[in-house]
């Protein structure tokens, strides 16, 4: 259990806009960040997956081709 005055810290806010999230940093890494963007975007403006189809096809795709790369 924690005692009171434990050595955590919260990060401020401002500390976290800083640092890129640990999601993004792993698709960037894979090659297919554009693909996930596009999808980002359509999820953000039509709000509904099933109106993305061709951006899920296209990052699944990306996805794909990365995995049978590393094998």
């Amino acid at each position: 259990m924690a005692r009171p005055g434990h050595a955590w810290n919260r990060r401020s806010s401002e500390e976290d806009e800083d640092e890129e999230d640990p999601l993004d940093a792993m698709i960037s890494r894979t090659g297919c960040a554009v693909q996930h963007r596009e999808l980002q975007e359509c999820m953000a403006a039509r709000q509904d997956w099933r109106h993305c189809q061709p951006q899920v096809r296209a990052f699944g795709e990306c996805m794909a081709r990365r995995q049978r790369a590393q094998e």
